[in-house]
């Protein structure tokens, strides 16, 4: 598990350089990007418009350009060129010409220094200035003018490198989806106040691979980390003028290329160990990617690479006028992923970082621009087709952002097999139903059996819903229990940023408060909202520090809160640290019944040889509710009788033949229910009650006793089953 990478420069990179122009050769047009062979480097770029194609050296620094080399050949709409005087470490941009016809969609401008799409590094930062632009900023002409600046001095270069890494005994987990259990977090947020984290390491990859980090996260149950976006990514300009940055992510210029601002060493090789040290403790690595779209925005927008290199092709543009952009991921652009070397571009970066970076799979940001042709969202569409029949994509986890912007954009439940969505009624109806809204009940229990009404089609199964109540993007759960409204101020927009529509409830006080009441209120409904999320069938997803009741004081909106805002606070309460212990408990319980999460939707169906049902829903009686408890908006409380035995295949699975009772009262009241009769039962043994997060489970109730269930809370019972008789010969 070492890297042997020469990534830094070398110290001859000047002296290769400058005989480099005389000796390069016509070279392949695939791999796209640079590679580095072992004698020297290809270099590829696609562009069907462009007209010539420079390649840009620089020296060691990235300081001076050295010199400027025609790719000779273009072959198949890629220009490329062989230098076999380059080594790893070179930097490199690129300056594409062409026609500078906004109107046609066409924005060459050769002036203006370009990443490659393909760089596998980047190093330095971009510094925001008017020479970014190919168009002259304050003329009266606007993005049809054209500007002559060397945008260079202002741009980071692209880096050569060599990928050798030694794995060693590292292999995929490869967790089974039912198994799964996401835990999103962010690689700067989660380790930058780590106390186990050397100073150093703080806020990079090198952080989220401490041991201690890594032990805690498996000691949790967790099966897959999820990470917000490690992609390299810009820090919008009007963020930096108020002293803020992008912290969440969502900025992509670079598909394959690792953010230099987690990189502690400066080496891809960094986030290699991590993987392999995650995978060692069985975890996976899910990334969260963006290829909806790019930093460079609209038609107003700098030209960094994509618009520069081939404008018109990779990115989707107005039919009628194409000097402007169609926007269906409201960040200005969108990439067209109708195109055969766009679709490329996307599925060649997936699989490099499945391949050579050791991902187990990723979510995708607003995920329906990635099924979206030329007459709107197609599940049959190029770019799901090619990840359901590529044969590394396909044995990845892939999971949907199912909505963006545009027309017809919410697309949940849509998705072609194989792959999982992000369920955002399950995070709606929980919020909704623990909050004590009325007419709840039915979606309520739509969303415990994993949403059929969604997802129960073409043979795909409740994991493929992936089940949460908070997300980076909102409230983390204490803050969902304990403010009404959202408090966005730090990020300096008038608290006008953000939802306002939160389905949150303070408890009867906004923000922090000392009343021992109200705090235990509020800890019981974040058990109540846990409890729902890892009881329900589906594929639970955590919010990293939810387990502890972490706080962003109510901003709901933390995207540009690189601050004690946005990062994790390690130091917890003594009842914080009890909700973890719950956290843990909620987890295992998961794993010990595979009945929380089966494979097969849960219908209702009948076993008539055994006399039950694979789901009942009681009423507080204890009877099977009717059409008068379904249409009651003000009914709050029901029973969830959850039947292993009454598998439809017949085909029995260890631990699946377990009933389980299942008690939720919304209600702000005590409801007394009757715990129903199930046939070749004996009695029910209490397992969780969200009023006592302390329970030492096992107590033993009876046919027909009656629980007091505490109002805001709920419950789970296991059968004990009549022992069967064996049969005599």
């Amino acid at each position: 598990m070492t890297s042997t990478e020469s990534n830094k420069p070398l110290t001859e990179a000047t002296t290769f350089i400058s005989k480099s122009k005389s000796r390069v050769r016509e070279g392949l047009p695939y791999p796209l990007g640079a590679t580095w062979d072992g004698s020297g480097v290809n270099f590829a770029i696609f562009s069907a418009n462009a007209t010539k194609v420079e390649l840009c050296l620089f020296d060691d620094e990235g300081k001076e350009e050295i010199e400027r080399i025609e790719l000779p050949e273009f072959t198949n709409e890629i220009w490329h060129g062989y230098l076999p005087d380059a080594r790893p470490g070179t930097l490199y941009g690129y300056r594409v010409h062409g026609p500078y016809e906004p109107q046609n969609g066409h924005r060459f401008n050769h002036n203006k220094l370009l990443i490659d799409p393909y760089a596998k590094q980047i190093v330095g930062e971009l510094e925001w200035n008017d020479a970014l632009f190919g168009y002259t900023i304050g003329h009266a002409d606007g993005d049809l003018s054209f500007d002559e600046r060397d945008s260079a001095p202002f741009m980071p270069r692209c880096r050569v490198i060599d990928p050798a890494f030694t794995w060693g005994n590292t292999t995929h987990p490869r967790v089974p989806r039912d198994r799964t259990v996401f835990y999103e977090t962010h690689v700067r947020g989660y380790t930058m106040q780590h106390p186990a984290v050397p100073e150093s390491a703080r806020g990079t990859f090198s952080g989220l691979q401490e041991s201690e980090v890594i032990d805690y996260i498996k000691s949790l149950g967790i099966t897959s980390v999820e990470l917000m976006p490690i992609h390299y990514f810009l820090d919008d300009n009007h963020l930096l003028e108020k002293g803020l940055k992008n912290f969440w992510g969502y900025n992509t210029l670079a598909f394959f290329a690792p953010h230099s601002r987690y990189m502690a060493s400066q080496s891809i090789g960094e986030f290699k160990v991590m993987v392999a040290r995650m995978h060692n403790a069985g975890l996976e690595v899910i990334l969260d990617v963006v290829y909806n779209h790019t930093a460079e925005g609209n038609e107003m927008g700098p030209t960094l690479s994509l618009k520069g290199i081939d404008n018109a092709n990779y990115y989707r543009l107005m039919p009628d006028d194409a000097r402007y952009y169609i926007n269906d991921t409201g960040t200005g652009n969108t990439l067209n992923m109708s195109h055969p070397c766009v679709l490329q571009m996307v599925t060649d970066s997936l699989r490099y970082w499945a391949t050579e970076m050791g991902v187990d799979g990723f979510r995708f940001d607003l995920a329906t621009i990635l099924g979206r042709e030329p007459d709107g969202f197609d599940e049959g569409g190029g770019f799901l087709h090619a990840c359901r029949q590529d044969p590394i994509l396909a044995e990845t986890k892939l999971i949907a952002e199912p909505w963006d912007c545009g027309p017809g954009g919410y697309q949940v439940g849509n998705f072609p097999p194989g792959w999982m969505e992000w369920n955002d009624t399950f995070r709606d109806t929980a919020r909704a139903f623990w909050k004590g809204d009325e007419d709840k009940i039915g979606d309520f229990a739509k969303i415990f059996l994993g949403s059929g009404d969604k997802f129960n089609r073409r043979g795909r199964k409740p994991y493929s819903s992936v089940n949460f109540v908070t997300a980076h993007d909102g409230f983390t759960l204490a803050d969902t229990v304990s403010y009404n409204d959202k408090h966005n101020e730090a990020n300096g927009e008038g608290n006008n940023d953000g939802h306002s529509h939160n389905l949150s409830w303070n408890c009867g006080v906004e923000g922090e408060t000392d009343d021992p009441e109200i705090i235990e209120l509020r800890y019981r409904q974040m058990r109540n909202l846990l409890a729902t999320l890892f009881l329900s069938q589906g594929t639970p997803m955590l919010l990293a520090g939810d387990e502890f009741a972490r706080t962003q004081g109510g901003n709901n909106n933390g995207y540009c809160q690189d601050s004690e805002i946005g990062w994790v606070n390690w130091e917890i309460s003594e009842k914080s640290a009890e909700l973890q212990e719950y956290v843990r408990n909620l987890i295992d319980l998961r794993r010990r019944y595979p009945l929380l999460r089966r494979s097969r939707f849960f219908t209702g169906a009948y076993n008539e040889e055994l006399g039950v049902k694979d789901v009942t829903w009681l009423q507080p009686g204890g009877t099977e509710m009717g059409d008068e408890q379904w249409q009651d908006g003000s009914n709050k409380c029901m029973g969830i009788l959850l039947d292993g035995r009454a598998q439809p295949t017949g085909i029995r699975r260890k631990g699946a033949d377990t009933s389980l009772l299942i008690l939720v009262n919304a209600h702000y009241d005590v409801v007394d229910f009757t715990l129903p009769e199930v046939p070749m039962g004996e009695h029910w043994s209490l397992q969780l009650d969200t009023n006592q997060p302390d329970l030492d489970a096992g107590d033993v109730f009876n046919f027909g006793d009656t629980y007091q269930v505490t109002g805001r809370s709920v419950l789970l019972f296991e059968l004990t089953q009549t022992k069967r008789r064996k049969r005599q010969a």
